[in-house]
Parts: structure tokens; C-alpha cells; sequence
């Protein structure tokens, strides 16, 4: 598989990235836990079929110090017994809010009321736009193909 378009080398694209980037940034640097923000890049690439991102985030994950049995069971979180409460609530968050096609209602309040429960007003909001953001890279690597297995930790940040 081969990218259609090169996001980093158009002028448009590139240009545009770069905010999207800055603004993960900003996520990275909150309160929210590396490892909650990673397994829900995780969890919505996988959702959104994006290898690209799926890859990434794997390996961003890893380098950071998750486990495999983890990020192996990110797919089945629901059955799989080694993530937290908080984890959960914030894994369910970014299906409903991944899967807004599938639910005209968007995002459940009682989905809403448990993440509130585990995660502070700056971390929901860490939550609730970093999910946006990885949903939106998803959507661009999948529109253009970019191929799964390129990436190396470090790469954009």
C-alpha cells in the first residue's frame, strides 16, 4: 500500500498537520495519564481501521512502558480484566464518541457521568479533544492509505 498524498511534503497538508500536532501537544502535557491517552489512540484507531495510527500508538505505547497483554487486549477491554475503572470509563467514552454514526445520540449521559467520575474537568477535556484529534488523524490516514508499519517512536513530537 503506498500514500496517495504526502501529508508532510504537501504545503497545504503539512501546514495544516502541524496545528493538529500542536494541539496533541498540548494534550500530552495534561494531567491525563500517558497510558489513558495512548490506549485511547489505540482503541479509536482500531475502530476506524487506521493501521498507520493503530501502529503507532502500539509502539508510542510500548516505549512509554505498557505492557503487550495490555495493548493485546485493548480490542476486548469489556472481557479483559487488567484495566482500570478509570481506563474503562475513558475506553467507553472514545467508542461512543468514535462510533458517532452508529448512535444518533452521540455520547450516553450515563458514559458521560462515569468518566466524570474518575477524571477531573481539565482531564474530560484532555479526553474529549484528544479523542477528536486522533479521530481526525485517523481520518486522513485512512483517506490518503498511509501505510501501516513506517512509523518509529519519536517520529512527530
Amino acid at each position: 500500500m503506498h500514500a496517495r498524498l504526502n501529508l508532510l511534503g504537501n504545503t497545504i497538508a503539512a501546514r495544516s498537520l502541524r496545528h493538529i500536532i500542536s494541539a496533541d501537544k498540548v494534550l500530552a502535557d495534561s494531567t491525563l495519564p500517558t497510558a489513558t491517552q495512548e490506549l485511547v489512540k489505540l482503541r479509536a484507531s482500531q475502530i476506524n481501521g487506521c493501521g498507520f495510527c493503530t501502529d503507532m500508538h502500539t509502539k508510542d505505547a510500548t516505549h512509554a512502558g505498557e505492557t503487550s497483554t495490555r495493548l493485546n487486549l485493548v480490542a476486548a477491554w469489556r472481557e479483559a480484566k487488567v484495566f482500570t475503572d478509570a481506563e474503562r470509563a475513558a475506553l467507553e467514552l472514545t467508542e461512543q464518541g468514535t462510533r458517532t454514526a452508529d448512535a444518533a445520540g452521540g455520547v450516553t449521559d450515563d458514559v458521560w457521568a462515569n468518566a466524570a467520575k474518575h477524571y477531573d474537568e481539565d482531564q474530560l477535556a484532555a479526553l474529549v479533544l484528544g479523542i477528536a484529534i486522533i479521530n481526525a488523524f485517523n481520518r486522513v490516514n485512512v483517506i490518503v492509505q498511509q501505510p501501516a508499519g513506517d512509523y518509529q517512536p519519536g517520529q512527530f513530537g
